[in-house]
């Protein structure tokens, strides 16, 4: 299995997202755009993982969320990594409210526990629109800037819970499905 842990969006804000960013995908870049329903913020990508771990997952990932109360995301603005010239990811941007810093802390440290090293790179929460082709050049992504300058866009959503989830990968993308929710207290 192919797991992560995520924040999953309400419906209305993917479909917000999804009518603000159109322009970007009409641009013709060479792109993999993720589905609509697709759109989350990954809290820890852990990759292959044997099936006859599930439930010591499962389990890390209740403590994990452990404490945590609602709280509301901010989204804004949109960026690429590593860079404009050289996109690999296309993204709108996150808040990092204290909060949500909070949770992916903890996850991270239960995720340790289980024998997941420790992610060398610190958090930048946000939402992947979209990734670069393998075959794309630099000269595809001339106007790129100029698109995600003119794209506007300012949302929240009230997170009150996390999931782990399921990627299969196929010839369309990836496919995310969740294989087990934690709500926050109350």
């Amino acid at each position: 299995m192919r797991l992560f842990v995520a924040i999953n969006l309400p419906d209305g804000v993917r479909h917000a997202i999804r009518t603000a960013t159109a322009r970007l995908r009409e641009a013709g870049f060479p792109v993999r755009w993720v589905d609509e329903q697709g759109l989350h913020l990954t809290l820890r990508f852990l990759g292959e993982v044997a099936e006859s771990r599930r439930d010591e997952i499962v389990a890390a990932v209740g403590r994990g969320a452990a404490g945590a109360k609602p709280f509301v995301l901010t989204i804004t603005g949109f960026g690429v990594f590593p860079s404009v010239e050289r996109p690999r990811v296309i993204w709108v941007g996150c808040e990092g409210v204290p909060p949500l810093e909070l949770l992916q802390h903890h996850v991270e440290l239960e995720m340790e526990r289980c024998g997941f090293p420790v992610e060398g790179r610190p958090f930048r929460p946000h939402l992947t629109l979209g990734r670069s082709q393998k075959d794309a050049a630099p000269s595809h992504f001339r106007e790129l800037e100029a698109v995600l300058d003119g794209l506007s866009f300012e949302g929240e959503a009230l997170v009150e819970s996390i999931e782990l989830m399921e990627s299969r990968l196929g010839n369309g993308g990836s496919a995310y499905r969740p294989v087990h929710s934690v709500a926050f207290d109350t």
